[in-house]
């Protein structure tokens, strides 16, 4: 296990102080959404009433922790733990004995493997279990719908879970056990982070010079989020003014690189990678699109809104809950392609239909959907859990 610390008000711990301590355990894997979504939660949280670990565990000693190292620059403590392959007692074990030694009062889990060892290496120990599940996959393969399976069984155990959307509190409802423990605190953005962000990233800027209209997509390479589709749309007729940066990285990468040569995009694609500077790309773009088959409430979508440009997304539930069609952004049924691209010449032919889809977007989300809001509501729920006046343990 190691361990760092940063910012003399937070290393000194919190007996005595009256402050509530919370570990945010994490996945130690890349810096997407729910990544993001812990950073926008621990940034809001008041430090005067919380005192704030971000952690994960990790499966090879040489990986690195995106999440850990971010929060780390932040100015918050971390700590990482490390297992032997994807679970073991080891990290069971190191978790209890952290939460014993800081003296954590909530550990706030995100993700089957988080929500199980938070649920076992809290017991007896006096710590309340919050668990924040971010979506569940459209079309799982058998692994994966057992570790949801897993998950689902695991709630009942949690002193709080607090899902993302009314869709999901209502599917996690008719789980036995948990109607009772349901916290609907609806999914946020750090706008301090966004609006502080107004460089254009370099490329963006070349491709506006030589006259291109740029689609954006940040997020997970992967299946199941439609850029098969994305590529689709962009490979029809009338669609040559179109470029597509992708920003972000995953095990489908080299798959996608190959489907965008055979649909003929070769130059009008780029695949930037994992960037730390994602925001710099979003404010170059003409329109982000999210051409998923399934999200719970998409935080990118949420970024795009907050630097007012103006959102495609496919009409499922999670992007319905911030896209208004029409109004705050465009929606395409899922896997259209034609009808993704009818969406993009629609922007690309009315500059005043994509100022006023970004500007509704933004206005939107800033009163609808803050991190510091959420936070405000994850504190709350904090507070119902533990005692004004702190237990010894």
């Amino acid at each position: 296990m190691t361990q760092k610390t940063r910012e003399e008000m937070q290393a000194t711990g919190t007996c005595g102080s009256g402050r509530i301590t919370v570990l945010q355990l994490g996945s130690p894997s890349g810096l997407y959404g729910a990544e993001r979504w812990i950073l926008a939660l621990v940034r809001s949280l008041p430090p005067d009433r919380f005192d704030v670990w971000v952690g994960a565990v990790k499966d090879h000693p040489r990986d690195p922790v995106p999440l850990c190292e971010q929060a780390h620059s932040l100015g918050f403590k971390t700590v990482v733990f490390e297992s032997r392959g994807r679970f073991s007692p080891s990290s069971l074990g190191q978790v209890r004995r952290f939460m014993q030694r800081n003296r954590i009062d909530i550990v706030h889990t995100h993700g089957y493997k988080t929500d199980l060892i938070g649920v076992i290496a809290s017991l007896g120990t006096g710590c309340r279990v919050v668990s924040t599940p971010h979506g569940w996959t459209s079309d799982p393969d058998l692994k994966l719908r057992l570790y949801e399976t897993l998950d689902r069984v695991i709630f009942p155990f949690c002193d709080a879970v607090a899902p993302l959307s009314e869709a999901m509190s209502r599917d996690l409802g008719r789980i036995p056990g948990v109607g009772r423990k349901l916290h609907l605190i609806e999914n946020g953005v750090d706008l301090q982070e966004v609006e502080a962000v107004d460089r254009v990233e370099e490329s963006m800027t070349r491709w506006k010079e030589e006259g291109s209209l740029i689609a954006g997509y940040i997020g997970r390479l992967i299946h199941g989020k439609g850029l098969e589709t994305l590529f689709s749309a962009l490979a029809g007729e009338g669609m040559g003014k179109w470029r597509l940066a992708l920003v972000g990285d995953g095990p489908q990468r080299e798959e996608f690189v190959t489907l965008a040569g055979r649909l003929g995009l070769g130059e009008r694609v780029r695949f930037f990678g994992f960037r730390p500077d994602r925001l710099s790309f979003l404010r170059g773009f003409d329109t982000f699109v999210l051409p998923s088959e399934s999200e719970g409430i998409p935080r990118c979508v949420m970024e795009a809104m907050a630097a007012r440009v103006p959102v495609v997304a496919s009409d499922i539930p999670g992007c319905r809950y911030l896209v208004e069609h029409g109004r705050t952004g465009l929606l395409f049924p899922t896997n259209d392609a034609a009808q993704l691209a009818h969406a993009l010449q629609s922007l690309a032919a009315d500059p005043e239909l994509a100022r006023r889809l970004g500007v509704a977007g933004y206005h939107h989300v800033t009163e609808s959907f803050s991190g510091a809001r959420m936070a405000l509501q994850y504190g709350r729920l904090y507070e119902e859990l533990v005692p004004a006046a702190k237990p010894e343990r």
